[in-house]
């Protein structure tokens, strides 16, 4: 059995070297996407002006109203969200920020809608 915490601290190093390489500007804010075990939550984040732009989750009320759909399902909602409200704020292009994820699942479907719906990464 794997243990958790290692997965974790596993989780975290990646995310430091993913941060390493990825940052948000003001023409360019970063995409973050966190996931846990019930929902997905993304934000638009400038980092240097640390603030927090735009931030939507699977347990905001626009997706939460949706009918009864799969976690995946709801990624997709969320990247859709997220790209909607980016695109009404004046924000065009966005640097991915996985968290250390891997690039596939509900990170991947996030990232999907998000293109779909016309933010460019």
């Amino acid at each position: 059995m794997v243990d958790t915490k290692l997965k974790i601290q596993q989780r975290v190093k990646r995310h430091y070297r993913v941060r390493s390489k990825v940052s948000g500007t003001p023409e360019r804010p970063r995409l973050v996407v966190r996931r846990s075990l019930k929902n997905t939550y993304v934000q638009i984040v400038d980092d240097l002006a640390a603030r927090t732009l735009i931030a939507a989750g699977t347990d905001s009320e626009e997706v939460k109203s949706a009918p009864k759909r799969t976690k995946t399902e709801a990624a997709k909602a969320v990247g859709k969200l997220v790209a909607e409200k980016a695109l009404a704020a004046g924000i065009k292009a966005v640097a991915f920020d996985r968290g250390g994820y891997r690039f596939h699942g509900r990170v991947k479907a996030v990232a999907e809608a998000a293109r779909e719906a016309g933010l460019q990464f």
